[in-house]
């Protein structure tokens, strides 16, 4: 065999997962579909380079006529027909998986990716914990004796398990001495380990696909799907996938991606953070009209997010397939009543927005938000198990409207760089401690709204942004002097040794990338060489 597992037992019961007949399965992935993922991410260099000299994006020409076309995607199965509350979270530890699939939600997004810092050990857990979550196994007992079990008054949330994008590396299985495909090892071991329990107990293997940016590469995660059902036995369709909407590219192709996976599509999510990122990372040196204001200040609201969901919802529902709405990213506190309050009072509003729009369902990250969620879609679907026969006609969204990224509401500020600066050191250093999501002044924050942070400033520096607080030009020397600042304030927060370990590499990573010349695509790469 080629493949290499440069740690066989990163945790306990390992063995379980890292199988002969496993590792066989991932090597065939990695040999058919490996080659085309290289060739995919090379385009999309290439693409984003000429979008970035003319400042525009458009729809296809070529796949006019997909767009023209009267087809839909096949009808979703029974489990995914009520998505109305989707709690996400990662999956490792068992805890948090445990707390996930008990919270009351329809759906738990199984986050192997943006939640979940891809440590050996947590890749593995995560799936040894979603195997455990089939068979009904699944348990965890604190050390201080309390014990998690899975629920029996009530049902569990469908799991959708959320795989890694196709950017990542998976360094601790070498095929010929070359790190493998972080997605197709995601996906390999949890469908060879989970698939077919999964159909026996009347559900199926569900994923969540993050960060495409074109239709080509939904149809190789097709062309995956298709050849992982012959490969284990099991019927084509039995596969569903839920793709993020969180490129700026995969906005212009919603209805081609559906295509590509239409007998494995069940929906598209408005990924509203990420998609951020991808403005910000896809137009940052094309000029002062696509320098966003502060993270702070982009609601929703705005024109071309209003633009984007919009699109979303009516384009799923053309297709006969689930428009689900994004995060918010306000977290309870209940130490704090009145945090609690504001938390719950923005989720509603977020949420009734979205139900009134047309969404499905939408995505809530802490388990005292379900409630909320849920009677918010509760009040607008009624008896319904969804919203497809919401049509929205009416809703016409242009290539303009879309990019119309000046019409955001705020300003660049030097608080808004202060924050940026420390959320991005922040959560990288929690990160790098193993940990993929963190509460930061009452906002879950995950790897997505961290890319935003840094690239928000390394556009700020590339423009010389002027800051409407205090007047003063984004710069290196500025940048330099107030990450050091909030630095300091992190060692000052957290101590001397966990600044040592995390929170000092952090701070030396963001450095790096924001005051470098060349823009890093994600923060995550260079960040995953420093973990185990």
């Amino acid at each position: 065999m080629a493949i290499t597992v440069t740690d066989p037992r990163p945790i306990d019961r390992a063995e379980e997962i890292l199988t002969p007949k496993a590792l066989a399965f991932i090597e065939e992935l990695h040999t058919r579909f490996a080659g085309t993922r290289n060739e995919l991410l090379a385009a999309r260099a290439g693409k984003r380079q000429r979008v970035a000299e003319t400042g525009k994006l458009d729809f296809l020409p070529e796949t006019q006529g997909v767009r023209d076309g009267d087809w839909k995607v096949a009808p979703a199965p029974a489990p995914l027909q009520d998505r109305r509350v989707e709690m996400t979270g990662p999956a490792s530890p068992a805890k948090m998986a445990i707390n996930a699939l008990n919270s009351g939600a329809k759906v738990w997004l199984a986050d192997l990716e943006d939640a979940s810092t891809p440590t050996w050990a947590n890749v593995i857990d995560a799936i040894l914990n979603l195997r455990d979550a089939a068979q009904g196994t699944l348990s965890y007992t604190s050390d201080e004796g309390k014990e998690y079990r899975l629920r029996t008054d009530a049902p569990l949330a469908v799991v959708v398990a959320r795989p890694r994008g196709w950017h990542m590396p998976e360094k601790h299985l070498l095929i010929n001495g070359e790190p493998t495909v972080g997605a197709l090892v995601d996906f390999g071991l949890h469908f060879f380990h989970v698939a077919k329990q999964l159909v026996l107990n009347g559900q199926g293997p569900y994923y969540y696909l993050p960060k495409m940016e074109s239709h080509l590469e939904a149809r190789l995660w097709n062309d995956v799907f298709v050849f992982a059902q012959d490969y284990l036995g099991l019927g084509q369709g039995t596969v569903r996938a839920t793709v993020l909407i969180e490129t700026i590219p995969a906005a212009f192709e919603m209805d081609e991606i559906l295509y590509e996976l239409r007998d494995h599509a069940s929906g598209l999510n408005a990924g509203r953070w990420d998609y951020l990122f991808s403005i910000i990372k896809y137009f940052r040196d094309a000029g002062e009209e696509f320098v966003l204001p502060d993270r702070a200040s982009v609601a929703m609201t705005a024109p071309f997010m209003r633009a984007y969901t919009e699109l979303l919802v009516k384009t799923c529902h053309k297709r006969g397939a689930f428009a689900m709405g994004g995060m918010a990213a306000v977290i309870p506190n209940r130490r704090h009543p009145e945090v609690t309050e504001a938390a719950f009072a923005k989720v509603r509003a977020d949420k009734t927005r979205e139900a009134n729009d047309g969404f499905d369902g939408s995505w809530v990250a802490h388990p005292d938000l379900v409630p909320t969620c849920r009677e918010v879609f509760d009040s607008v679907l009624g008896s319904k198990p969804n919203q497809l026969d919401k049509q929205r006609p009416e809703v016409s969204v242009t290539a303009e409207q879309l990019l119309d990224v000046a019409s955001a509401e705020g300003q660049v500020t030097e608080s808004g760089l202060r924050l940026n600066l420390y959320v991005a050191v922040a959560y990288t250093a929690v990160w790098l401690s193993g940990n993929g999501a963190v509460a930061i002044h009452n906002l879950m924050e995950d790897a997505a709204t961290a890319e935003i942070s840094r690239s928000q400033v390394w556009q700020q520096i590339r423009n010389k942004s002027v800051l409407a607080d205090t007047g003063n030009t984004v710069t290196r020397e500025l940048v330099e002097r107030i990450l050091g600042e909030e630095t300091e304030r992190l060692r000052t927060e957290f101590g001397d040794e966990a600044f040592r370990r995390y929170y000092q590499p952090a701070s030396e990573l963001i450095a790096d990338i924001c005051l470098s010349e060349d823009y890093t695509d994600f923060l995550t790469t260079p960040a995953y060489e420093l973990v185990g």
